[in-house]
């Protein structure tokens, strides 16, 4: 069997990093998914109906006077909207966390001590405790 074969390449594709993380993504995405809902209609819909009077889920408009008659289920659509805009707002919220905890890591990483320094004969960056420059073997002067 051809080592760059079809079968090979796939693996190869499949394997990487993205895409393993991808996966891990849609997985908890699919769950998170199902706990947003069970949010909406579970306890939001609830409390949003004591004080509009109504539960969404059952507000409806029927197409017609006949028994077969469409029915426009408008309430399952404004779950959908409000699904969607907790699902945005909590996604929002968990991506200004990381980008602050990002950005005070990168504070942090900026304050560290140097860890190198420039050969003040050759102009090279070298390491802040040599004391021969490997470029230019000049002894380095004490700081």
């Amino acid at each position: 069997m051809k080592k760059n074969g079809l079968l090979s390449e796939f693996k190869d594709f499949i394997m990487r990093g993205n895409v393993m993380d991808m996966a891990v993504g849609v997985i908890i995405g699919g769950a998170f998914t199902g706990i947003v809902t069970s949010l909406n209609e579970d306890i939001l819909t609830p409390v949003l109906g004591i004080f509009g009077g109504t539960d969404f889920s059952n507000l409806t408009v029927k197409l017609g006077s006949s028994e077969a008659a469409p029915v426009l289920a408008y309430g399952n659509f404004i779950t959908a909207i409000i699904n969607f805009l907790i699902i945005a707002l909590v996604i929002f919220l968990l991506i200004k966390g990381l980008n602050a905890l990002s950005s005070k890591f990168k504070k942090e990483e900026e304050e560290a001590a140097p860890t190198t320094k420039t050969c003040p004969f050759c102009k090279s960056e070298i390491a802040i405790d040599a004391t021969k420059c490997p470029h230019c073997t000049s002894d380095q002067p004490n700081e």
